[in-house]
């Protein structure tokens, strides 16, 4: 009986996060995500757009696309500076832009501050940004690490990975993990805000402003770390996490310096990983599909008229 309990267990875990689970009827309407603007997805650190089928966002563009949305995945730097990734995503943005007038920026982890970037510098070309899981205020695991001892192996090891991940994902990029980094340090985030100000709450753990230059700010996060047993990455997540000590956090950036422009939500029960449906779907049993939250965002933008 029990390994008939552990097996079912297994069989609806899996089940749950599969790409393509439905285990209702879906009611949602065909136009449900489709905005007035594209879709623009930015990735984090380590990112790329899709390396052997397998995307960076597990099967958050088709499900938008499924329900009406255009969607565009960007490919910036693995590894370096706000400004950097910033820079190689503008061009991109421009040339969907031309097409569609403007877009709709989110961007996970350092994808945030890049999207904020590019609303920074030409806030003609974006109509929203939302960030998911963004260290806007840094990150104590960059400052565990940048100026350390570890720093030059790190950088050595982290380069060569993303190094990898350029080659295999054909992006072109240099890979730069001290820039990275620097950028996502406390001070690092303090001197780029200093350049970005809009939407970064002015408090420790507030909201930001919801708007400026004409450009919608949105944020959410979350602060689980061990959220399925099945994923190997929570494991990484578990230790990293140990640099907040006591404070809530995803295992790679605190509750607080999540929260960006207006706040949706900045506690779901999601890792850094889950917030983009990784590792490969494996995500909290008990929590909302991370498909379904990037959809019903797409939703408050087409009501936004964004």
């Amino acid at each position: 009986m029990k390994l008939w309990i552990q097996a079912m267990a297994l069989a609806l875990t899996v089940a749950w996060s599969a790409p393509s689970a439905a285990w209702w009827w879906d009611s949602t309407p065909s136009n449900y995500t489709d905005t007035r603007y594209p879709v623009v997805l930015v990735h984090g650190m380590f990112g790329f757009d899709s390396i052997a089928g397998v995307d960076y966002w597990y099967g958050v563009a088709e499900d938008l696309r499924k329900y009406g949305a255009d969607v565009y995945t960007t490919q910036v730097p693995a590894l370096d500076s706000t400004i950097a990734r910033g820079e190689a995503l503008l061009p991109q943005v421009q040339a969907i832009a031309a097409v569609h007038g403007k877009v709709n920026l989110i961007g996970h982890s350092h994808g945030g501050p890049t999207a904020r970037y590019i609303a920074r510098v030409r806030p003609d070309l974006v109509a929203s940004v939302t960030s998911v899981g963004s260290p806007h205020k840094g990150s104590p695991v960059a400052d565990l690490i940048y100026g350390s001892p570890a720093e030059s192996l790190a950088a050595s090891l982290g380069n060569a990975l993303g190094g990898l991940i350029d080659l295999l994902s054909g992006g072109g990029y240099n890979q730069d993990l001290r820039s990275s980094l620097e950028s996502l340090t406390t001070q690092g985030s303090a001197e780029f805000n200093s350049f970005a100000p809009a939407g970064v709450p002015t408090t420790s753990c507030g909201e930001g402003a919801y708007s400026a230059n004409g450009v919608r700010f949105y944020s959410w996060g979350g602060t689980g770390v061990l959220t399925n047993v099945l994923d190997p990455s929570d494991a990484l997540l578990g230790t990293t996490s140990l640099a907040f000590g006591f404070s809530q956090n995803d295992g790679l950036v605190g509750r607080c310096s999540s929260r960006f422009g207006k706040v949706i939500r900045d506690n779901y029960f999601m890792n850094h990983l889950d917030e983009v449906n990784q590792a490969l779907g494996l995500h909290s049993l008990f929590e909302t599909d991370p498909k379904a939250v990037f959809k019903q965002h797409a939703n408050r933008l087409r009501n936004a008229g964004l």
